[in-house]
C-alpha cells in the first residue's frame, strides 16, 4: 500500500450528494443573456472536444493501450496519478493492477449512525461506499445498556472483498442472517451483494476473520445462548457468492461467545482469544491442514494484550498492539515469543488494527486517527548500520465529524470511465 498522506477532506455522503443533485434538478438554471448564448455554446463545444481528445489520447504514443498498460503497471501509483489524466483514470480501471486502500466502518460523532468509507492513499482522500442493503431491524453501534462501549459490527477482509458477518440490533438480537459482501473491484461499479445464510443460526459476539481467502466464523450467541451455536464454526468463500458455508469441527466448549474477537490466520493456523483487551483470557488455534482445534501456545496467549492482525506480505506474521504500553509486537512461532517492533504513545489505547502491503494500521485517539506503521524489512535498517531503525509512522485523520470503528486493507475501488 502506498504511504498515505494526512487527509482532512470529509467523506463524501451519498445521501447528501443525491439531495444536492435533486435540488439542482428541480431548480432550473438561469437562461444566458442574448449576447452570451453564442459564447456559452462555444464553451460547451470546446469542453466536449477537449474531453473527447483526452479519452482518445493514447496512454503511450506509438503503443497499443493493452501494451502500454503492461509498461505502466511497473510505475509507482503516486507517479501515475501526478502525470496526466489518462494515466490517472487507468489507475482506477478494473483491468489495471490495484493499489491498496484503507476501508473503515465509521460512526457519526453526533447521532452514532454507521457508514463505510475508503481512504485513497494516492489521492489522499476519503470516499464513501454505497449504503449496504441492511436488514430490518438494522445493526446498531450504540445501546443505552452499553454506554461505555460500542456494539460491534463485525467485518472481515477476504478474497479482496469486505464482508459484514455479525452485528446486534437494538433489541440485542443478531442483526445479520446472511453476510453482506462489498466488492471494490467490480467491473461496472463497486457494489454490495448478499451471501448465503449463516449455518445453524445468525450470531453475534463471535470470533471472525479470514483464512486463505475464506471467511472464518466460530462461536458466538444467537437470540439466546445456545451451546450448539457457541461451539459451532464455519467457513465461506466470498469469491463464490452462491457457494454454501462449510462447517468446522465443533469447539471444545462455548467460551468464545463473550466478546467479538479477531480470528487471525498465520502459518496455516487460525488463532483467536475469547476476550479483547489486556485482561486474562483463553485462546484456541484451528489447524487448517489437520482440521482440528488445538491449545494456543502459552507465549502467544500471554502476549496477546490488544487488537491483532496478520500481514500476508510479512509471511502471515501476527502483530498485536499492547494497548497499555503502546507497543506493536510481532509473534515468532519458533520461539513462542513476541518481539517489539515499535513503541509510541500514540499507539496506547489501540482498539482496532489491520495489516497489509507492508503496513500495520492502528485505530487511535478514540477513532479520530489511524496510525500507519511501515513494517517492511527495508524500513527497519538505518543506512550503513546493522542496527534496526525505528519504523516510520504517520497518521491519517478520520473524516470530519466521524470516528473510525474498525478498518481493513483491501484493493482500491474501481471508478467508471
Amino acid at each position: 500500500m502506498a504511504a498515505p498522506a494526512l487527509a482532512k477532506r470529509p467523506c463524501s455522503s451519498p445521501s447528501a450528494s443525491a439531495s444536492c443533485r435533486e435540488a439542482k434538478r428541480l431548480r432550473p438554471a438561469p437562461a444566458p443573456a442574448p449576447m452570451e448564448r453564442h459564447d456559452a455554446a462555444a464553451a460547451a463545444a470546446e469542453v466536449s472536444t477537449t474531453t473527447s481528445q483526452q479519452q482518445s489520447q493514447p496512454l503511450l504514443p506509438g503503443l497499443p493501450d493493452h501494451l502500454a498498460q503492461l509498461c505502466l503497471s511497473t510505475l509507482p501509483p503516486r507517479l501515475m496519478h501526478a502525470v496526466c489524466r489518462p494515466w490517472r483514470r487507468l489507475l482506477y480501471a478494473p483491468s489495471f493492477p490495484p493499489f491498496l486502500s484503507l476501508y473503515a466502518l465509521l460512526e457519526d460523532a453526533g447521532d452514532g449512525g454507521a457508514s463505510f468509507a475508503a481512504y485513497d492513499p494516492i489521492a489522499a482522500r476519503w470516499d464513501g461506499l454505497p449504503t449496504p442493503p441492511m436488514p430490518s431491524p438494522p445493526p446498531t453501534l450504540c445501546h443505552p445498556s452499553f454506554l461505555s462501549r460500542r456494539l460491534p459490527l463485525q467485518s472481515v477482509a477476504a478474497a479482496g472483498k469486505l464482508v459484514l458477518v455479525a452485528g446486534s440490533t437494538q433489541s440485542l438480537h443478531p442483526a445479520l442472517c446472511r453476510p453482506l459482501v462489498f466488492d471494490p473491484a467490480a467491473a461496472l461499479a463497486p457494489r454490495w451483494q448478499v451471501g448465503p445464510k449463516v449455518p445453524l443460526a445468525p450470531r453475534r459476539w463471535c470470533a471472525a476473520g479470514a483464512a486463505r481467502g475464506r471467511v472464518f466464523v466460530a462461536g458466538g450467541v444467537g437470540a439466546g445462548y445456545d451451546l450448539a451455536v457457541a461451539r459451532s464454526g464455519a467457513t465461506w468463500d466470498p469469491a463464490t457468492p452462491s457457494a454454501p458455508w462449510e462447517p468446522l469441527p465443533p469447539l471444545r466448549d462455548g467460551r468464545f461467545s463473550r466478546d467479538a474477537a479477531e480470528a487471525v490466520c498465520s502459518g496455516g493456523k487460525v488463532c483467536m482469544v475469547n476476550l479483547r483487551g489486556s485482561g486474562a483470557k483463553e485462546g484456541a488455534v484451528f489447524d487448517l491442514v489437520a482440521g482440528r482445534w488445538e491449545d494456543m501456545p502459552p507465549g502467544m496467549l500471554a502476549g496477546w494484550k490488544g487488537p491483532a492482525a496478520a500481514s500476508p506480505d510479512s509471511g502471515d506474521m501476527i502483530f498485536v498492539v499492547d494497548e497499555e504500553r503502546g507497543a506493536l509486537n510481532a509473534y515468532d512461532w519458533g520461539s513462542d515469543r513476541w518481539t517489539t517492533v515499535a513503541e509510541a504513545g500514540r499507539l496506547k489505547g489501540a482498539a482496532e488494527m489491520a495489516a497489509g502491503g507492508g503496513r500495520v494500521c492502528v485505530v487511535s485517539h478514540g477513532g479520530a486517527k489511524v496510525v500507519v506503521v511501515d513494517v517492511t524489512p527495508k524500513a527497519g535498517r538505518s543506512r550503513g548500520s546493522t542496527t534496526p531503525a525505528p519504523p516510520r509512522m504517520w497518521e491519517v485523520e478520520a473524516p470530519a465529524g466521524r470516528r473510525v470503528v474498525s478498518l481493513h486493507v483491501l484493493p482500491r475501488m474501481t471508478r467508471p470511465e
